[in-house]
């Protein structure tokens, strides 16, 4: 499978719009905005086949309606509630924040590939499809952010466990009654309030660079028994293709 994340979606629609402007000339009837809507398709789908084969993976041909469908609603997004608690700042740059996020519902998948980008890729194209019209209600329920890759960390804290959560936030609209998935993989969860201090990383998510992240977080929190030392989230906010994209590591406060 492709890697397919919210990562790639900003990326797209800009694609989408320059690629739109193509196909406005010869009169603007039926047909020809038949064919511009082929050719966006065609070549979002291009695009995403070069994007998988960098990742030595296939790109399903199904997901040419999801991929464009999120790409002409890629500037509308809901960010996830939050209040910030605390800042620490280093040489007058914030080093971690600490939030607390209230109870909610989430759409979650998981996953257990041999790499982590497999994993994260397999179950957010499966929520692309949740999100876009397979629900029960049949239409587009609408992008929130951050997507959420919850983690673990082997025994001996040098590799991630195969097993992967990831979690879409259901709109604000869709909290109370959240839309059913037609997908029996993806599960509806009413997820705790959450604690946690993040710190903000740029570029690649691999788990080499997760792992390194981790570490340097480790480095500036200090010894501290407040932090599960097992369990991470990955926080994923930009598109891949902007080479320093925006990403946090969360650690997870233990509740008190």
């Amino acid at each position: 499978m492709a890697r397919i994340t919210l990562e790639d979606l900003d990326g797209l629609g800009e694609e989408a719009a320059g690629g739109g402007g193509e196909e406005e000339d010869g009169g603007g009837g039926g047909e020809e905005e038949e064919e511009g809507e082929e050719g966006e398709r065609g070549r979002l789908f291009a695009h995403w086949e070069a994007v998988a084969s960098t990742h030595r993976v296939s790109l399903p041909r199904d997901m040419a309606g999801p991929i464009v469908q999120m790409t002409r609603h890629s500037q509308a997004r809901e960010p996830v509630p939050y209040v910030t608690l605390s800042q620490r700042e280093k040489c007058e740059e914030a080093a971690y924040e600490e939030r607390w996020y209230p109870a909610g519902k989430w759409a979650c998948v998981t996953k257990g590939e041999p790499m982590y980008e497999q994993s994260i890729s397999m179950s957010f194209m499966k929520l692309m499809r949740y999100i876009c019209k397979e629900n029960s209600v049949g239409c587009y329920l609408g992008m929130t952010v951050p997507v959420l890759n919850e983690i673990h960390l082997t025994k001996e804290g040098t590799k991630l466990e195969r097993e992967v959560v990831t979690a879409y936030y259901l709109p604000g609209e869709f909290q109370q009654n959240p839309p059913v998935p037609t997908d029996p993989e993806i599960h509806i969860t009413e997820r705790a309030p959450l604690w946690v201090i993040t710190r903000v990383f740029y570029g690649m998510t691999t788990e080499e660079t997760i792992l390194r992240e981790i570490s340097l977080f480790w480095e500036l929190l200090g010894s501290t028994d407040t932090v599960l030392r097992e369990t991470y989230i990955v926080a994923a906010y930009e598109n891949p293709s902007i080479p320093q994209r925006r990403n946090e590591i969360w650690f997870i406060c233990r509740a008190e």
